[in-house]
C-alpha cells in the first residue's frame, strides 16, 4: 500500500474535504481518504491499480489540484 499527504490550496471548508473524499473513494484501489480543511491537506492511502499520477489527475479534474 502507498500513502501520501497532498496540499490542496483550494480546500476552504469541510464540504471541500467531503467532495474530494467522495470523488477519490470511487477510484479502484483507494483504501483511505481523510482531510483537514484548516491545513488544506488530504491524506490518501491506495493500492494498485490506482497510482499517484491517477490521483493527481483526478484532483485536477475536480478543480482541487495538489501542489
Amino acid at each position: 500500500m502507498e500513502k501520501q499527504d497532498f496540499i490542496i490550496p483550494n480546500i476552504t471548508c469541510g464540504h471541500c474535504v467531503m467532495a474530494i473524499k467522495n470523488e477519490l473513494s470511487e477510484m479502484d484501489g483507494i483504501r483511505a481518504v481523510d482531510g483537514n480543511p484548516e491545513s488544506k491537506t488530504m491524506h490518501v492511502e491506495w493500492d494498485a491499480p490506482t497510482t499517484l499520477a491517477l490521483i493527481k489527475d483526478k484532483l485536477q479534474e475536480i478543480n482541487y489540484p495538489a501542489e
